[in-house]
């Protein structure tokens, strides 16, 4: 079934199942994607899908915005666009990185994620006096950094590799504080911005990726 969402025609998956209720997402190839319960009408979705035309609209273009940028290939706040040469290890020429395949150019930001994060956190670490602590790099999809105080453990987000290190440098200080001050109360932002005195700006900046 394919219906129209503001002029655009969009391919519509139905899976049934034992929910009261009727919910709808996007999938990865830009489906609508409801599910319903088994005694529901085709009609009566129809219908639903309708009514709320203008709201999945707005769904589908979020969901498209993000999937276009989940193609994008950015590097410390750079954009770039990638070549893959089978002669060629790494090497960037202006705004195109040069590599043999994928899999080298995944196996070479990992190690510069490892790299540039451990530089940046042990520059804080002179300047900033912390307990010893162990950094850890992940995906995480909600936060970009975390701070386990009780353990001595900062995660850092894996995603942070595609801004600018400035950005990164205010996640770093933001977890650092986190080990005196275990909360977001005034004395904790009065020492990011002591650290970090454009705190707002990196914050509201990461907070609109």
């Amino acid at each position: 079934m394919e219906v129209y969402l503001n002029e655009k025609l969009v391919n519509v998956k139905i899976i049934r199942r034992n929910n009261k209720n009727i919910y709808f997402r996007f999938d990865k190839d830009l489906n609508l994607v409801v599910s319903a319960n088994k005694l529901v009408r085709l009609k009566d979705i129809e219908s639903l899908i309708n009514k709320n035309s203008d709201s999945l609209a707005k769904m589908y273009d979020k969901c498209l915005k993000a999937r276009l940028k989940e193609q994008e290939f950015w590097y410390l706040g750079n954009k770039y666009n990638v070549i893959y040469d089978g002669d060629k290890d790494i090497e960037f020429a202006g705004d195109n990185i040069i590599c043999k395949d994928e899999d080298t150019l995944n196996k070479f930001i990992k190690k510069q994620t490892i790299q540039i994060f451990r530089e940046e956190a042990d520059k804080l670490k002179s300047i900033i006096k912390t307990p010893n602590f162990t950094l850890k790099i992940r995906k995480m999809k909600t936060r970009w950094g975390v701070c386990n105080y009780k353990n001595n453990i900062i995660t850092l987000n894996y995603a942070l590799i595609k801004y600018r290190k400035e950005l990164l440098r205010y996640v770093i200080v933001h977890e650092m504080c986190h080990f005196y001050y275990h909360n977001h109360g005034k004395e904790f932002w009065n020492m990011v911005s002591e650290y970090y005195p454009n705190y707002k700006e990196a914050r509201k900046e990461l907070n609109n990726q």
